[in-house]
């Protein structure tokens, strides 16, 4: 069955110097959803986000554990202060990925300018317990289609996971892939 979200129906919320929409709350994790219209994700994939922080605003410093959070930033900044790779800056099109694991981390990302910014951010649960934490950053080129995340243990380009995430940084009416099998995108 496939369900249509429209952007502007749904509310938006957030908590300290953000403000989002979120798309999808998955029940798996979230005891319940904050806002109507939220659904639940794909498999391991639990939380779909669009973030805007306000100028100069910043989500605080908070813990994750057991997690994997992916942040695709859209427009603007964020410097990434925490546990994993302190004084992190990402700029438009970057896209950080860090993994909880048994040891967790903490984070606060902070909006460094005087304008809103746009970010991303996905949420998936790792297919094992007990992984070590890390952090990654990908900068993807015009018009590629970068793997971000998943795949096998013997690969270290991403962390691995049997949910696959890919970016593209798109051209204007160019089309990146054909698609075979299920997707959300």
């Amino acid at each position: 069955m496939m369900e249509i979200l429209q952007y502007t129906e749904l509310a938006q919320g957030g908590f300290a110097g953000l403000l989002e929409r979120r798309f999808v709350m998955d029940s798996k994790v979230f005891k319940r959803r904050a806002n109507a219209g939220e659904v639940d994700g794909i498999g391991n994939f639990v939380y779909l986000a669009d973030a805007n922080f306000k100028p100069f605003g910043e989500t605080g410093m908070h813990p994750h554990k057991e997690i994997d959070v992916i942040s695709v930033m859209v427009h603007g900044q964020v410097a990434h202060k925490g546990s994993l790779e302190h004084g992190a800056s990402l700029n438009a099109g970057d896209v950080q990925v860090q993994r909880a694991g048994a040891q967790g981390f903490s984070h606060n990302e902070v909006n460094p300018n005087s304008t809103p910014n746009q970010m991303i951010q996905l949420w998936v649960l790792p297919d094992n317990k007990g992984e070590k934490a890390g952090y990654k950053v990908y900068q993807p080129q015009q018009g590629k289609l970068v793997k971000i995340y998943g795949g096998d243990k013997k690969q270290q380009q991403t962390f691995h996971s049997n949910t696959s995430i890919y970016v593209a940084n798109a051209k204007a009416a160019k089309s990146l892939i054909t698609l075979a099998k299920r997707w959300l995108i």
